[in-house]
């Protein structure tokens, strides 16, 4: 669990985390680099939690690399599956991290909508939904470790 006493809004306590893997923490089906080992190290204060609707059909490498299971989306619908996923979660528990356009339920759905640019491309529909834009994956993650960045960005 992460707590965050952020001035001008009420205190956000996150136990979970739902990411988006294709164009998020991957690219073209392959894992980025650092994102095991970061993950691994948000394992012990977060339950992390992936999505994906398995573009490139190389999830099961992903999952075997990270040490996960991801939940695969039926085709059709993503926005809305990955929205009552987070509301299945609880709302005001999560914090969500994504950038495509299936991505923007979950992002408006949870306490806390990261959404990231990626060379796959950000889509408007996630910006919109999104409390905090970050250049990239791994800064997003840098959050969870120094959440202090997250109480300087979102302080009103």
């Amino acid at each position: 669990m992460i707590e965050l006493n952020i001035p001008g809004r009420d205190v956000l306590t996150i136990d979970h985390l739902v990411m988006d893997v294709n164009g998020t923490l991957a690219v073209d089906g392959i894992l980025l680099d650092d994102i095991a080992n970061r993950i691994g190290r948000l394992r012990d204060r977060l339950t992390v939690h992936l999505l994906t609707a398995d573009t490139h059909g190389k999830q099961a490498t992903i999952d075997l690399l990270l040490n996960m299971h991801a939940v695969r989306l039926r085709p059709g619908n993503e926005v809305e599956q990955k929205a009552a996923y987070v509301r299945q979660l609880g709302t005001g528990c999560v914090a969500a991290i994504g950038q495509g356009a299936n991505d923007a339920g979950m992002l408006k759905n949870a306490a806390l909508g990261i959404c990231v640019m990626s060379v796959e491309g950000l889509a408007i529909e996630a910006l919109n939904a999104s409390d905090l834009l970050m250049p990239d994956i791994l800064s997003a993650l840098d959050l969870f470790e120094k959440p202090l960045r997250l109480i300087a960005s979102l302080r009103k």
